[in-house]
């Protein structure tokens, strides 16, 4: 009870600049009466709150699509937020009359919160190409990351796979946070028994808020091959998965514990974008993770380069590389606002030991 008076409390403190400002600078430009402008006010100040108390496990019905309507509210408000705050300034300067500033401010936020949500259920494929002297023939393997079965349906999986199998690929990477919700069937996930090719896993923060052991059980009898500070051999290549934790040391504690292969080319697969320079030392070649979601929606992009140094695309220490995707679903919003999803695809070329090593 004390959490959800905290709760309570917080999302209040938040939901009076974000939501209950604009809300009420437009009603006002739009020249709305006190009953008017309390029945748009009303549900959207306390949507979050009452989606997150009583609709958070709502998955079918008028309730399902009520959540999602929260959602898309959570999603479009820091940015109309802005644009209002934007928009003063004109007004105040008496370049525009309030009730069309209001409605051109409606207007691009109706527009770019579609685009949003279409550009968030088509994730593209993004070729990433590297070299490695490990390597005696062309190596090619995908990964997905941060798919959210559970805020998004086994309709986008089915989605995701088809353009996983359409890869002329070896093996398929899942970095984390592929469900986020208790209770995700084996039914919802068996898109996944389309793959034509092994299936690695490491889990993220999501699997370990929810129902962890269950999950991994689902996903063990679909033929996922669940990797847990843990290793599997693929031809050329050794895979590491490590299992995603906030202590910033997990990387370099599990990497001491594992018995690597340095004559095979190393792939370590976790879930955020931290432990590089451990990896380095470790001689790893190349790290993928995902979590950041690039944002997700501007401006949270902001937000999420002040938290990691490494927020999105390809980076390098030493030898070794890190890729950090931007995610294949959404977590929260069905948005993309700035950032776009992605099934990534690596080709590692071989590269002779005389040449510029680039891996």
């Amino acid at each position: 009870m004390k959490k959800r008076h905290q709760f309570l409390a917080v999302a209040l403190l938040i939901q009076i600049p974000l939501f209950a400002y604009p809300i009420l600078r437009l009603c006002h430009w739009l020249r709305m009466d006190y009953l008017q402008t309390a029945t748009v006010l009303l549900p959207l100040f306390f949507s979050q709150i009452v989606a997150k108390l009583y609709l958070k496990n709502a998955k079918y019905g008028p309730l399902f699509w009520l959540r999602r309507g929260a959602d898309l509210w959570l999603g479009i408000s820091p940015l109309l937020f802005c644009m209002v705050i934007a928009t003063e300034v004109p007004i105040a300067l008496g370049w525009i009359a309030e009730y069309y500033a209001a409605l051109m401010v409606i207007l691009l936020a109706s527009l770019l919160m579609v685009y949003s949500v279409i550009n968030a259920y088509s994730p593209s494929v993004v070729k990433i190409q590297l070299s490695s002297t490990k390597v005696t023939s062309a190596l090619r393997f995908a990964q997905i990351t941060d798919v959210h079965i559970g805020s998004r349906s086994s309709a986008f999986l089915s989605r995701v796979m088809e353009k996983v199998n359409r890869l002329d690929i070896d093996f398929l990477c899942i970095t984390g946070d592929f469900i986020d919700a208790t209770g995700v069937t084996e039914q919802s996930l068996s898109a996944l028994r389309s793959c034509h090719v092994p299936v690695y896993f490491s889990i993220g923060n999501h699997e370990r808020y929810e129902d962890l052991d269950a999950i991994l059980h689902r996903l063990k009898k679909l033929g996922v091959i669940v990797l847990r500070s843990d290793t599997a051999t693929h031809g050329e290549v050794q895979l590491i998965g490590i299992d995603d934790a906030e202590n910033p040391s997990q990387v370099p504690r599990e990497l001491a514990t594992i018995k690597l292969d340095a004559k095979q080319f190393l792939l370590l697969m976790y879930h955020r974008p931290r432990g590089l320079s451990a990896a380095a030392k470790a001689g790893v070649d190349l790290m993928i993770s995902g979590h950041t979601h690039n944002g997700q929606i501007v401006p949270f992009n902001f937000v999420v380069a002040r938290v990691f140094e490494q927020t999105v695309g390809l980076f390098q220490e030493g030898v070794t590389r890190l890729y950090v995707s931007p995610g294949t679903g959404t977590w929260g919003p069905v948005m993309r606002l700035g950032s776009r999803g992605e099934v990534t695809l690596f080709e590692v070329q071989p590269l002779t030991s005389t040449a510029n090593v680039a891996l």
